[in-house]
C-alpha cells in the first residue's frame, strides 16, 4: 500500500512539473524525448527481433547474438545521455566534450563487426539481416547528426555505409542482400537526418524568438527607465539650479543686512513648492494605469502568446464612459490579471468583460487551462498564491470596491473587481473614495 501511494505520488509530481513548464519548455522536453524513443524503437524492434533466428543456430550464433544485443543497449543508453549534450551544442548554450563520442564510436565498430560475424555463422536469415543493418547506426547517429554540418555527416555516412556492405560482401552474403543492406543503410541515414535536424533546428529557432521577446522586454523596461530620468531631470534640474542661485544671493544679501534676502528665500520656498507639485505630477503620470492603454496591450499580449483574448463593453459606459478615476483602477486589474493568465495554468482563451450597474462599473477576466493550477486567489484575506491580487485588494478596498478571485468550474478562473462610480482621486493624485462612499454590488454582465 505504502508503494502505491509513492507511485501515485510521483505521477502526481510529474503531473505538476508538467503544467508548471512554459509550453517551449514542454516542446523542448517532448523533442527531447522523442529522439531518445526513436533509439530505443530501433533497438527493441529492429534490433531485438531477428536475433532470435540465432537460437537455432548453436552456442557461437547465441553468443554472438547476446553480444550484440548487449552493445546495442550500451549504444543506446550513451545515445541517450548524449542527445541533450549535443542539443545544447547545437543552440550554441555548451560545447561538446569531444571525448564523450570516443566510446560509441568503438560500439558502433563492435557491432558491426559482431553483426558481420553473425552473418557469416548464418545466425540470422535474410530478412533479419537487412532489419539489423536498419537499426545499426541509429543509437549513434542521432546525438552525432546535431554535432556535425548536413554535409559532414553524409560524408561520413558514406564510407561507414560502403564499409559495412563490402565486409557483408566479404563473408559471403548474397548480391540481393548486400543491395537490401545498402538501401536499408541510406534510408536509416536519411532517416536520422530528417527526424533529428529539422526537429532541434526549430526548436532552436523558437528559443531565439523568444530570447528575443525577454530583450524586448528589458529594452521597453530600459527605455521607460530613461523616459522617467530624463522626465525628472527636465523638471527638477532647471528649478535646483534656480534655488541655488537665489539661495547664495540670499545669502549674501543677508550678510550685507538687507532685506531683499527674505523675499529672495520666499521665492526660494515657492519654486520648491512649484518643483515637489511638478515630481508628483510627473510621478503620478508615470504610475497612472490607462484602461483603454491596459485593455489594447492585455489583449496584444494575450494573442502573442497564442491566447484567443476576447474584450466585451470597453467602447461602452462601462469603459470609455466611465470616470477617470475608475478606470485608472480596473486598468491596474487588467495588468495584473493578465499578467496571472500567462503565468499560471495552460490557457487558450481568456474572456475580459465591462458592464456598468447603477452605482459601479464590474471587470470580469475570465481564463480556461486553470484546472490542474494552484488557485491565485480566493476569499478575501487568503491570497493562495496570488500576492498580486491581494494587491489588488487593498488598492480596491481603498476606494470603495471589492475583488473576488477563484475557480469556476473544474476549468476556469474568474476575477470580479467592482469600483463605484463615485470613486476619486486625492489631492496628491493618488486614487482614494469619496467622502460617502456607495457599497456597489457585484453585478455581472449577464445578471444586469
Amino acid at each position: 500500500m505504502k508503494g502505491l501511494r509513492g507511485v501515485i505520488g510521483r505521477v502526481r509530481g510529474w503531473r505538476r512539473g508538467w503544467h508548471e513548464r512554459s509550453k517551449l519548455e514542454r516542446i523542448d522536453l517532448y523533442t527531447r524525448v522523442t529522439l531518445c524513443s526513436i533509439t530505443w524503437f530501433f533497438a527493441v524492434s529492429w534490433g531485438l527481433l531477428p536475433l532470435g533466428d540465432a537460437l537455432d543456430e548453436g552456442p557461437v550464433a547465441i553468443a554472438l547474438a547476446g553480444a550484440f544485443l548487449a552493445a546495442n543497449i550500451a549504444q543506446s543508453v550513451l545515445s541517450n545521455r548524449n542527445v541533450a549534450l549535443a542539443f545544447d551544442a547545437y543552440r550554441g548554450t555548451a560545447p561538446f566534450p569531444p571525448g564523450r563520442l570516443r566510446l560509441p564510436a568503438m560500439l558502433q565498430v563492435l557491432m558491426t563487426g559482431l553483426l558481420v560475424a553473425l552473418a557469416a555463422v548464418g545466425g540470422v536469415q535474410e530478412e533479419g539481416l537487412v532489419l539489423l543493418v536498419l537499426d545499426l547506426p541509429v543509437a549513434f547517429g542521432i546525438p552525432y547528426v546535431l554535432l556535425v554540418p548536413v554535409r559532414r555527416f553524409l560524408l561520413h555516412s558514406a564510407p561507414s555505409a560502403a564499409a559495412v556492405v563490402a565486409l557483408l560482401a566479404a563473408v559471403g552474403v548474397p548480391g540481393g542482400l548486400l543491395f537490401g543492406a545498402f538501401v536499408s543503410l541510406v534510408v536509416v541515414v536519411l532517416l536520422v537526418l530528417v527526424s533529428a535536424r529539422p526537429s532541434v533546428w526549430s526548436l532552436s529557432v523558437m528559443w531565439q524568438a523568444e530570447e528575443a521577446r525577454d530583450m524586448q522586454a528589458r529594452l521597453a523596461v530600459a527605455e521607460e527607465r530613461l523616459r522617467f530620468g530624463r522626465d525628472m531631470h527636465d523638471v527638477l534640474g532647471r528649478n535646483l539650479s534656480v534655488i541655488a542661485l537665489k539661495s547664495e544671493l540670499a545669502v549674501e544679501l543677508a550678510q550685507r543686512g538687507n532685506p531683499a534676502a527674505m523675499d529672495q528665500m520666499v521665492e526660494v520656498q515657492r519654486i520648491a513648492r512649484a518643483s515637489q507639485q511638478e515630481v508628483r505630477d510627473v510621478v503620478r503620470g508615470y504610475r497612472e494605469a490607462d484602461l483603454p492603454t491596459e485593455l489594447m496591450g492585455a489583449q496584444g499580449v494575450l494573442q502573442a502568446a497564442g491566447i484567443t483574448c476576447t474584450v466585451e463593453g470597453a467602447d461602452g459606459p462601462a469603459g470609455i464612459g466611465a470616470p477617470a478615476a475608475v478606470q485608472a483602477a480596473l486598468g491596474w486589474v487588467v495588468r495584473e490579471t493578465a499578467t496571472n493568465v500567462l503565468r499560471h495554468g495552460d490557457p487558450r482563451h481568456c474572456w475580459i468583460r465591462l458592464a456598468r450597474t447603477r452605482d459601479a462599473v464590474v471587470l470580469e477576466v475570465e481564463n480556461d487551462g486553470a484546472g490542474a493550477t494552484r488557485p491565485l486567489g480566493g476569499a478575501d484575506g487568503d491570497d493562495g498564491g496570488g500576492s498580486g491580487l491581494a494587491g489588488l485588494r487593498v488598492r480596491l478596498g481603498a476606494l470603495g470596491g471589492s475583488l473576488s478571485a477563484g475557480a469556476v468550474g473544474d476549468d476556469l478562473f474568474r476575477v470580479t473587481a467592482t469600483v463605484p462610480l463615485t470613486a476619486r482621486p486625492d489631492t496628491n493624485g493618488r486614487l482614494a473614495p469619496s467622502p460617502e462612499p456607495s457599497a456597489a454590488p457585484s453585478v455581472l454582465p449577464e445578471e444586469r
